[in-house]
């Protein structure tokens, strides 16, 4: 893993609370709960998906059960993210410890977050906030603040006392840990036997580090019972808008100019065209990443570009613009939307484009997880017009088409 980060998804269960249930519609009865289906997709696949949609996560790894294997193929589809499936232990605690033995053998030095795989609905800013509150003997989970009144009960369920709930959080995932730390402390545990542990924060507590607590919302719950499979399809339909009667397909497009100044080469779809010159703005002035960004936060009508990347802010200086286009993904991601297509046009007099399109074509492929007969990029001059017919700058048009699965 060197300094990689990597999501291990604990997914190896057997729902015994829920499996077999008599209130659970027949074919649900004999399925682990996730594999169950949300609106055509399984809680298993629509968690894997908010992880590999994540900018900040390198490498997703999925621990499943030994029963499982073909359950999982036909759920999960292949991601350049995604490593071969591990088979778990016996509980979630062994399950954990062998997707952390992996990790291990592939060399830890990053972060690794685990999380359940019946927690469809984590939010990416979430995962965000946990990775960025990881530090050296640190770790950092997901919580939700209690909200009910808490009463204590005896033996005959009457109430001895109630709690106060000032400070009390119910724990959720993901959980996350410096590599190095948590194989550690689960190491620790196995040589020891100590198999008591109900998450992973627990287990980094027991050994005396500190753990912080990410307020995440109260949806990001665990799917364990049937009221909590009812409220996921619940969910589901409120945020596709089922159930369906027609698809919700967005069309969002971006426009964006740079000019030329001095320099050797100038970068497009992130790919750099040797040339004598570059060009010149914001970031790295990638001109056609930038109208595709613009595009695709078009399709759930969140502004533009600098409105989440401000030209005047430094930081931003040099930086390649995939971090752009990966944010906004992750933005449609959150919003249930899975991008069709790409089609981008790019309009100058010079540097040659044809030479370069294959190449081209395939990171926008790579960047937005779609096969290559998706992605289409086209060049055009400006018949000598213009600013564009001066060889003074170049010019990008992006159209992309976004699923959102349906609405009423």
């Amino acid at each position: 893993m060197n300094n990689k980060t990597l999501a291990i998804i604990v997914a190896g269960g057997r729902s015994s609370r829920l499996s077999g249930n008599v209130e659970l519609p027949r074919a649900d009865r004999d399925v682990p709960k996730q594999y169950m289906m949300l609106a055509g997709r399984s809680v298993l696949e629509r968690c894997v998906d908010k992880f590999i949609s994540h900018s900040q996560i390198d490498n997703v790894l999925v621990v499943i059960h030994r029963d499982d294997i073909a359950a999982y193929d036909r759920h999960v589809r292949p991601h350049s993210k995604l490593l071969p499936a591990v088979t778990g232990g016996s509980s979630r605690q062994q399950s954990v410890y062998k997707g952390l033995m992996e990790a291990k053998i592939m060399g830890p030095g990053g972060k690794i977050l685990i999380h359940d795989g019946a927690r469809p609905f984590v939010e990416s800013e979430t995962i965000t906030q946990v990775l960025d509150n990881i530090a050296p003997a640190i770790g950092a989970i997901a919580a939700n603040r209690v909200v009910d009144t808490l009463k204590r009960g005896d033996s005959r369920l009457e109430i001895s006392a109630t709690v106060s709930r000032d400070d009390l959080f119910c724990a959720q995932t993901p959980q996350g840990f410096m590599a190095k730390d948590i194989i550690a402390v689960h190491e620790d545990a196995n040589k020891n036997e100590k198999s008591d542990f109900t998450d992973d924060a627990s287990m980094f507590e027991a050994a005396g580090l500190a753990v912080r607590m990410v307020v995440s919302p109260s949806h990001n719950f665990k799917i364990t019972t049937p009221d909590d499979l009812a409220r996921a399809r619940s969910l589901v339909e409120q945020i596709e808008g089922l159930p369906m009667t027609h698809a919700d397909i967005r069309s969002g497009n971006g426009y964006d100019v740079h000019a030329f100044a001095a320099g050797d080469g100038v970068i497009l779809c992130g790919h750099k065209i040797p040339f004598h010159k570059k060009l010149e703005g914001h970031s790295d002035a990638d001109v056609a990443l930038h109208a595709l960004t613009d595009a695709l936060l078009g399709t759930i009508g969140a502004g533009d570009i600098g409105s989440h990347f401000p030209p005047s802010d430094p930081q931003w200086k040099g930086v390649s613009s995939d971090r752009f286009v990966k944010h906004a993904i992750e933005l449609v991601a959150d919003k249930g939307g899975m991008i069709n297509n790409v089609d981008i046009t790019l309009i100058c007099e010079a540097p040659k484009i044809g030479p370069h399109r294959d190449n081209m074509r395939e990171k926008l492929a790579e960047l937005c997880d779609l096969e290559l007969d998706r992605v289409s990029l086209k060049a055009t001059t400006n018949e000598k017009l213009g600013f564009i017919g001066r060889e003074e700058g170049i010019a990008a048009i992006a159209t992309v088409a976004v699923s959102f699965g349906a609405r009423s």
